[in-house]
């Protein structure tokens, strides 16, 4: 079993396990691919939606500058094996607010992964 694997089963573990309450739902959209008419501006392309889920939170205080990071920004951390698609800035994300427990629609900003390339952390700014 390479460590990639060893690591998706440990998280996969604990994402079941020790944060089963606070694991949330998403949904990611954006425009596929189409043809742009300039004269009629208008577009053929067509939503593409994705799921998955992950942790919720917000940034910690010393990680908020304001400049790349707003007090109003939340993280989410979700493992790559169990994403539909694959998570880019731009993206369209809805999930519930940690605070407020509603659905809302997030700008995703820039996506990090970490080398093994088991979870993306997703930057969402409330839009």
């Amino acid at each position: 079993m390479s460590i990639r694997d060893t690591m998706q089963s440990s998280f996969g573990a604990l994402f079941n396990g020790a944060f089963a309450e606070v694991m949330t739902q998403f949904t990611g959209t954006y425009l596929g691919p189409g043809v742009y008419d300039p004269v009629t501006e208008e577009a053929t392309a067509q939503p593409v939606t994705y799921t998955g889920r992950g942790v919720l939170t917000r940034y910690k205080l010393e990680q908020i500058d304001n400049v790349n990071i707003l007090s109003t920004d939340s993280l989410l951390i979700v493992l790559t094996n169990e994403v539909t698609g694959v998570p880019s800035a731009g993206h369209k994300i809805a999930a519930k607010d940690p605070v407020t427990g509603q659905v809302k629609t997030f700008d995703l900003l820039p996506v990090k992964a970490d080398p093994a390339r088991v979870h993306y952390q997703l930057q969402l700014r409330a839009v």
